[in-house]
């Protein structure tokens, strides 16, 4: 979790060591001693904006867990929905530990302020709760998705196809992609822990190429010096079961896919969007022309250094 980063990240400054952080987070971070290798708000939560605009509408209802990263994301999607000239509806936040009867309650206040899409930044056990909420209450994804950048492969299967069919999420990676190197990512990851191989996510997927940008680039380094090795990790590609990736020696963030997918009667993930190349992190949000989300969904290639962006 973005809290438990924050906590630790003192105690690895101090010692000068590296902390390999796989997970997506809500960006306006940087340390020499982080190699960031989740997705931020310009890879995940601007293209999710442009597709529910673009497809639902710009009327949001915000729901997240009551910790920094959901607050963070929100922060940002309101003013993402803001350049829209759109409107957030509501905003709500839950413990961790919300019970079902709070997610109840949320969701009838969404019934009652009909959004065009819910953004949902809930974690956990959490996740499930909503996703069954909605469902009893009887709300159609067709019309009104709940659309997420936390709800994975795992939240799915534990929820059931039948609850998490018909909505939506942004990652770089799902366990669905049909390329060869991911095929054979699950199937080996299949053969040593058994299983469909569903469990798989975007964050299993990171923490699998950041393992191996690490050794590479302790192969390259021969020592494990701190400073040695960020050098030789800082502009490393890496052919990942998502695509190519590389870290950006600007911010020490990942260049990375962003694909877009909603789930169908399967509990499968189908993905709705993507786009062809590698998008170069900008944790700050601060290029306009690479996260305006008005002139489409972004393409930036890996050897793009100077933020330059083309449409879809």
């Amino acid at each position: 979790m973005s809290s438990s980063r924050k906590e630790v990240l003192p105690v690895v400054e101090r010692r000068n060591g590296l902390l390999f952080y796989p997970t997506l987070y809500e960006g306006f971070e940087y340390s020499a001693n982080v190699i960031y290798g989740g997705a931020v708000p310009n890879q995940n939560s601007v293209p999710l904006a442009s597709f529910i605009f673009g497809n639902y509408g710009n009327r949001l209802y915000l729901v997240g867990s009551d910790y920094i990263y959901p607050r963070e994301s929100n922060r940002v999607m309101r003013h993402i929905v803001r350049q829209a000239q759109g409107e957030v509806v509501g905003e709500e936040y839950l413990p961790l530990d919300a019970s079902k009867k709070m997610m109840e309650k949320i969701v009838s206040d969404i019934k009652s302020r009909r959004p065009d899409a819910i953004f949902s930044t809930v974690v956990g056990d959490g996740t499930v709760k909503l996703y069954q909420a909605y469902k009893d209450a009887g709300l159609d994804p067709r019309s009104m998705p709940i659309a997420s950048l936390t709800t994975s492969e795992a939240e799915v299967m534990s929820m059931g196809p039948e609850v998490a069919e018909g909505h939506i999420t942004a990652a770089p990676y799902f366990n669905t992609l049909e390329t060869p190197a991911s095929t054979a990512f699950v199937g080996r990851y299949q053969r040593k822990f058994g299983g469909e191989g569903r469990e798989v996510t975007g964050c299993c997927e990171a923490a699998y190429f950041q393992t191996h940008m690490f050794a590479q680039a302790l192969k390259r380094a021969g020592t494990q010096d701190t400073e040695t090795l960020r050098k030789a990790l800082l502009g490393a590609e890496f052919d990942a079961p998502q695509g190519t990736v590389r870290i950006d020696p600007d911010n020490s963030h990942t260049y990375l896919h962003t694909r877009i997918a909603k789930v169908d009667r399967e509990g499968r993930f189908v993905i709705e969007r993507e786009v062809a190349n590698a998008i170069k992190p900008d944790p700050y949000l601060v290029y306009p022309a690479l996260n305006d989300w008005r002139l489409g969904l972004r393409r930036a290639t890996l050897e793009d250094s100077q933020h330059t962006a083309f449409n879809e």
